[in-house]
């Protein structure tokens, strides 16, 4: 049996399992509150991995090893701190208490949350964070693809956009069978063959390259190692990272408080007391497993010198670290084939594991935020997961569209997107579930503010004064902006009514 056999072999049996997850799950649908949270029926391992392989999505085993392969360690370790603090933090303070206000309210998506929790009976709150959603996970979902595209393209000499599109059509799947249960199996899954992969490629790369001869190459590259300096080893430039753009990357983490795919697993869990279960699980995967990739990056360096992997001419093309190692790891064999299958198998895991949780997401704000909430369309349980399933589809076309181009960064695209929702929902989850004297008006300027702020930021003022101290990650600024405004605009109208802080006493009660 050939190599490339056995590679594809290996990738659709695991296609198949994902799709056979999804049919399992599809009996257990009976409403849409099964279809978009699984009933809250997760025990804490599969909470904990499932939150953790979303949130990784394709940006761990593709665009953080490319990052620091082209880049050094400064970047890519700060982001990973940023990430690695954030991730606790979130679990620590966010879970346990959203868990338990959102089922006292009855919510079961994050704009249903906001309205319910500041008494938004006109549901204007549900329709603007939906619509924030839906902008900001189609590109999110779209990277994801890249990522599926990049791999079946490079391994098999499939034509990118329709490797693309087979991908594509294997997450909406089962998706569109199995809802939130089978996404959140699915991820379980996903983060085991993540970690295999990971753990695979830097034995391979240790024993090819060799540890000394690494480190060796590489301290030998002016500022590759120093986290207080960027450097670029394809162009030789070296320049210091100092407090502001460490800052900056460190506002990576910010972005935990307001990821919907995320900290709809705190929601879904089947006993919030078991939520410090999952907290431990998952803030240790992250912080080795971030640890592991920025590793493989470094390795990188090597293996081009070496000839193992070709020569990457900019961050794009060094996405393909692992893949291209994996393909080196086929080729010794049917045996190491099977291994190099399952390596591209955890590419394609961390991609989907992101892909389908962000669909789910997006589809629950268009039928059920938008259309059933704001609009008031009355349908039953049954046209309402239909719906729920035709829209899976019609966002994922939408995702393809954006995602035709090959040359697309999935660390870009996932850092735009990251900001976005962070500065967006961060502050709003963190003020709704902390603040008593928060109000509706508050927390929609906030959301506006910042996530108006984000494009400003981002292609306005980034675009105009590049290379100074304003060259920041906009997440950072629109997440400041939006927190100014909800405490401007909260303080500066009425009160919340009497029923709505009571409630909020209720909930800081219960979380004790």
């Amino acid at each position: 049996m050939s190599t490339s056999i056995c590679i594809l072999v290996t990738i659709l049996l695991y296609l198949c399992m994902m799709i056979v997850i999804g049919a399992v799950f599809s009996k257990k649908n009976k409403n849409t509150d099964d279809f978009y949270l699984g009933g809250r029926r997760l025990g804490p391992l599969v909470t904990a991995m499932s939150a953790e392989a979303s949130d990784m999505s394709s940006w761990l085993l593709l665009g953080l090893p490319g990052l620091a392969l082209i880049t050094g360690l400064a970047e890519a370790t700060w982001t990973a701190i940023g990430l690695a603090i954030g991730t606790y933090l979130n679990w620590l303070f966010v879970a346990k208490r959203l868990r338990v206000y959102t089922q006292k309210v009855g919510a079961v998506t994050i704009p249903d949350f906001f309205s319910k929790r500041f008494g938004d009976d006109k549901k204007i709150l549900t329709l603007i964070s939906a619509i924030f959603i839906v902008v900001f996970f189609v590109p999110y979902t779209a990277s994801g693809f890249v990522g599926c595209g990049k791999l079946f393209s490079s391994i098999f000499g499939i034509d990118y956009f329709s490797a693309m599109i087979i991908c594509a059509l294997v997450i909406a799947l089962y998706c569109i069978l199995g809802g939130f249960l089978a996404a959140s199996t699915t991820d379980f899954i996903q983060s085991i063959i993540m970690t295999v992969a990971l753990v695979v490629v830097l034995g391979f790369a240790f024993k090819t390259a060799g540890v000394h001869e690494i480190f060796d190459n590489v301290k030998n590259i002016d500022g590759y190692l120093d986290v207080f300096k960027g450097c670029n080893v394809t162009d030789g430039t070296v320049g210091s990272y100092g407090a502001l753009p460490i800052a900056s990357t460190l506002a990576w983490g910010l972005g935990y408080f307001g990821m919907p795919h995320i900290i709809l697993r705190f929601m879904a869990i089947e006993d919030e007391n078991k939520l410090h279960i999952s907290r431990r699980v998952g803030s240790i995967w992250v912080v080795i497993s971030m640890s592991v990739a920025i590793l493989i990056g470094v390795c990188g360096y090597t293996l081009m010198k070496n000839g193992v992997v070709p020569l990457y001419e900019k961050t794009s093309d060094s996405e393909r670290i692992i893949i291209d190692i994996a393909s080196k790891v086929a080729s010794y064999g049917v045996l190491p084939a099977v291994v190099g299958g399952i390596i591209l198998a955890g590419i394609l895991a961390s991609a989907m594991s992101t892909s389908d949780s962000q669909l789910l997401a997006a589809t629950s704000s268009v039928t059920q935020n938008i259309i059933q909430e704001f609009f008031g369309v009355k349908l039953q349980q049954k046209t309402s997961i239909w719906l729920a399933r035709v829209m899976v589809l019609v966002i994922s076309a939408v995702a393809v569209f954006l995602a035709m181009n090959p040359d697309s960064s999935v660390f870009r695209i996932v850092s735009f997107a990251w900001a976005g929702f962070g500065a967006t929902f961060g502050p709003a989850i963190l003020f709704a579930l902390f603040w008593k004297r928060a109000n509706k008006w508050g927390i929609l300027s906030g959301m506006l503010g910042g996530g108006i702020m984000i494009f400003v930021w981002k292609f306005v003022i980034r675009s105009a004064f590049a290379g100074t101290w304003l060259d920041i990650y906009e997440l950072l600024p629109a997440f400041l902006v939006n927190v100014i405004l909800v405490l401007a605009v909260s303080l500066l109208t009425s009160e919340p009514e009497k029923e709505i802080t009571d409630k909020f006493d209720e909930v800081a009660k219960a979380v004790k």
